[in-house]
């Protein structure tokens, strides 16, 4: 009898833990916008604010902040975004600003991109960044109010 409990306990464990592995993907940071496992599409979160314009990134120049993968163009800029990630890092995780100023999340594309007062935010596309444009500040107004509630409900 004690060899059959410890052999089904033996089972339970390692069902347990295979499950946990499996799953593990599913546990990722979910209230930071990622594609293919990476922000921002692989793009350099720091050239926005250098070079002014989206940058792609390398894969062997990438930095997990945040339960997130970030990938960089250059060592300068990977050192930069680890020295003040919070500088650096679009607002609302990554998701579409205009969404998020709405009241829910869409994914992004990093070529429809905008700097307000030193803070990257990102859209779904150009048409709807010229949207958001139309009246950015209270856009940002309401997507900061709204950002706590959905980043809850993404963390779940």
């Amino acid at each position: 009898m004690t060899a059959i409990f410890h052999c089904a306990r033996r089972t339970a464990i390692l069902i347990a833990t295979i499950f946990i592995f499996a799953a593990s993907p599913v546990l990722a940071d979910k209230t930071t916008y990622q594609s293919g496992g990476v922000a921002i599409n692989g793009y350099d979160p720091v050239g926005y604010f250098v070079d002014q314009a989206p940058v792609k990134g390398n894969s062997a120049l990438a930095y997990t902040w945040n339960g997130t993968k970030w990938q960089f163009a250059t060592q300068k800029n990977l050192d930069a975004f680890k020295a003040d990630p919070e500088k650096f890092a679009p607002k609302f995780g990554g998701y579409c600003a205009y969404a998020v100023s709405r009241g829910y999340t869409a994914p992004t594309d990093p070529a429809a991109w905008s700097i307000v007062d030193d803070k990257l935010y990102l859209n779904y596309s150009k048409s709807v960044r010229a949207r958001w444009a139309q009246d950015t500040s209270s856009n940002i107004v309401k997507g900061n109010e709204n950002w706590p509630g959905l980043r809850a409900d993404l963390a779940k």
